[in-house]
């Protein structure tokens, strides 16, 4: 590459942070004698009230505006966690890398150490961001009390340390990316909470005619994570969802096979249908799809539509 500076655009919170910091390490320890800078960029995420935001489905609020501080130039890279990717890319940028994958689990942070989904007291306010971690819950506890919170992680581990909540459910990749795994109670199992598309996943995005750059990156890659990360999208785009809706998809790689499995949730969690395709890596995207048909066609697409109208 001719620059001796190269620009990485990333949110401000302490956990993006933190996933930038992760990529120039390895960049610069690829790259010697190449500075890369990391240049903060506030999203509407970060800006809109957390209650707009909570009560809005659109998907890609985080990255927005990182993408146009790349299409415009002001940075050479963005870092993303891959699950706030729109499922369409703007013309002019691309998925160069996607690393290796943190742990896609939820994971559970009780008040009291040592307390678990199963432990804890009936009526125990939750903490939860999102209704397709609400949906699930309540298919295991009924009992509890389910509350949605707001703010980065650091925020939300203040609210429960302050006591206003008994747990809090979070994904476990963040906080084992800000060296807070001491503080997880429990580790949610896919098989009751199917974690969102692409979690625990962190995408490099470039612009599309960076190809020198893009060469530069391709040690970065690997390959079972982005097939894996290929195929969840796949399925979320075919299912017409976001992340403001009750689905939850994850992919996994064993040598070059690639299993996938779903789950599409009413909102109250009455009601589920889960399914899991199977197929050759090469496939990735193809299977995406092939999983949405199989559940549209047994109706899964109409509880998506329930949610619309719960939210509205």
């Amino acid at each position: 590459m001719e620059t001796t500076v190269l620009k990485i655009g990333t949110r401000g919170s302490a956990l993006a942070l933190a996933q930038a910091g992760q990529v120039k390490a390895l960049i610069e320890a690829a790259q010697p004698g190449l500075s890369v800078e990391l240049v903060q960029i506030k999203t509407s995420g970060d800006t809109m009230p957390a209650e707009t935001r909570a009560q809005t489905a659109i998907k890609g609020l985080f990255v927005k505006e990182i993408e146009e501080a790349l299409l415009s130039g002001r940075v050479d890279l963005a870092i993303h966690s891959a699950k706030d990717l729109e499922s369409d890319l703007p013309r002019g940028l691309k998925i160069a890398a996607v690393l290796k994958r943190e742990d896609p689990r939820d994971a559970l942070v009780a008040a009291v150490s040592g307390q678990t989904l199963k432990t804890l007291p009936p009526e125990t306010k939750i903490g939860v961001s999102s209704i397709r971690r609400i949906s699930q819950l309540k298919r295991l506890r009924r009992d509890l009390e389910y509350v949605p919170i707001q703010g980065n992680v650091d925020t939300r581990m203040r609210k429960l340390d302050a006591g206003e909540y008994g747990a809090i459910v979070l994904a476990a990749c963040g906080l084992k990316r800000l060296g807070m795994e001491t503080r997880i109670s429990e580790y949610l199992d896919p098989i009751h909470m199917m974690p969102s598309p692409a979690q625990g996943a962190l995408a490099i995005e470039t612009r599309s005619d960076s190809t020198e750059l893009q060469k530069m990156l391709i040690g970065l890659e690997d390959l079972p994570t982005r097939c894996e990360v290929e195929a969840e999208r796949a399925f979320l785009k075919a299912m017409g969802g976001s992340c403001r809706v009750p689905i939850g998809a994850l992919g996994r790689v064993q040598e070059d096979h690639l299993t996938l499995e779903a789950v599409v949730l009413s909102p109250d969690g009455q009601r589920a249908f889960r399914k899991s395709v199977s197929g050759s890596v090469r496939t990735a995207k193809k299977l995406g799809i092939e999983l949405a048909s199989h559940l549209r066609a047994v109706g899964a697409d109409r509880l998506l539509y329930g949610a619309w109208a719960t939210k509205q």
